[in-house]
């Protein structure tokens, strides 16, 4: 759904063009209030905006998300911003969020699944102490390898 204080021909050209919703013509509080009726309904929210007047429904989102060359007002209150403000760069931003995620979770596996095999083999004897502390460092250079692939991430 697409909330914005344009007229309503401008809105409804816009949300065509994206395939959404359009509700036009609303006021700061009639988007803030609709952001709660929808995560009342068990919706998570994102709301993107660049002005003064989306702070109040950027705030009240799930995640708020400011357009680059918007008011430092929706700046500021927005969870995350668009430096280049271009509408697809939301779509990037959340395939990017979830490769973050995919990649904090393997990167969790990896370090605890190391850590609980050498401390469970060095307790019983089979593994010395050497061996685990060398483990801890393989798992930290490990992960941090692999957290740096996501450095290259959008270059592919």
């Amino acid at each position: 759904v697409m909330l914005t204080g344009d007229n309503r021909k401008t809105a409804e050209a816009i949300a065509a063009g994206l395939g959404v919703e359009a509700r036009a013509e609303q006021l700061p509080q009639d988007k803030q209030r609709i952001v709660g009726e929808m995560q009342k309904e068990g919706f998570k929210v994102a709301k993107v905006g660049d002005g003064i007047n989306d702070a109040p429904a950027l705030a009240a989102a799930d995640i708020g998300i400011a357009m680059g060359g918007g008011t430092d007002v929706a700046l500021e209150t927005a969870d995350a911003a668009i430096l280049h403000g271009r509408v697809e760069d939301v779509s990037r931003m959340v395939t990017l969020s979830r490769a973050v995620m995919a990649n904090i979770k393997q990167n969790i596996a990896v370090a605890l699944g190391l850590k609980a095999v050498f401390l469970v083999t060095t307790v019983i004897g089979v593994t010395g102490l050497w061996p685990a502390i060398l483990a801890d460092t393989g798992a930290t250079v490990l992960v941090t390898a692999n957290a740096m692939r996501l450095l290259s991430w959008g270059r592919q």
